[in-house]
């Protein structure tokens, strides 16, 4: 899947959005890919999964995880591409972890797939519920990556490196001119 193939398909699919956003992170954006619009057309999701399962330089997971919400359309059509199991982590008590019956066997080795990369920081907690049950994070894969200059500790793999403004709500320019700002996204702040 090439870049321009996957802007033209997130701008026609309304999943680039303009406007003021709060992120996850606090951050304030004129942008934001909402990549539920995106992921809702099963063909394309499966597309992207397989996009980004063909694209992993390192050896086949064990098992496929995704911290919930955002991560669980594209890490399961990942974990198909695979032919592996997917589960994912949620947030209880404003913590990350395992509900649902799910369970990490020791030593599995799995990769940890997102929608975005923004600042890191799902991805980052669902690593240490990883640990904390002697499984080994192998990498992470997301369909967007924003993160900037910004990388993980361990390898990682995106379809679309986006560029996009972000500011601190004190510096925020749309703030500024009383622009209302939207939080689009699945974390409460």
């Amino acid at each position: 899947m090439d870049e321009a193939e996957l802007k033209a398909y997130l701008s026609s699919s309304g999943a680039f959005l303009e406007g003021h956003f709060q992120l996850s992170s606090g951050l304030h954006s004129p942008n934001y890919v909402q990549c539920a619009l995106a992921l809702k057309n099963p063909a394309w999701a499966g597309k992207m999964g397989a996009a980004l399962a063909a694209g992993w330089p390192g050896p086949k997971p064990d098992l496929v995880l995704s911290p919930a919400m955002g991560g669980l359309m594209i890490g399961h059509e990942v974990a198909r591409a695979f032919g592996v199991d997917f589960i994912f982590t949620e947030r209880e008590n404003n913590i990350m972890t395992l509900r649902r019956g799910f369970s990490l066997p020791k030593g599995a080795s799995l990769v940890i797939v997102e929608d975005v990369f923004t600042t890191g920081k799902s991805t980052l907690e669902t690593a240490s519920v990883v640990s904390a049950r002697g499984a080994v994070t192998a990498g992470a894969m997301s369909v967007i990556n924003r993160m900037g200059d910004k990388k993980l500790p361990f390898p990682s793999l995106s379809l679309l490196k986006l560029d996009l403004t972000a500011y601190a709500p004190e510096t925020c320019p749309l703030c500024r001119a009383g622009v209302p700002v939207v939080k689009p996204g699945s974390r409460k702040f």
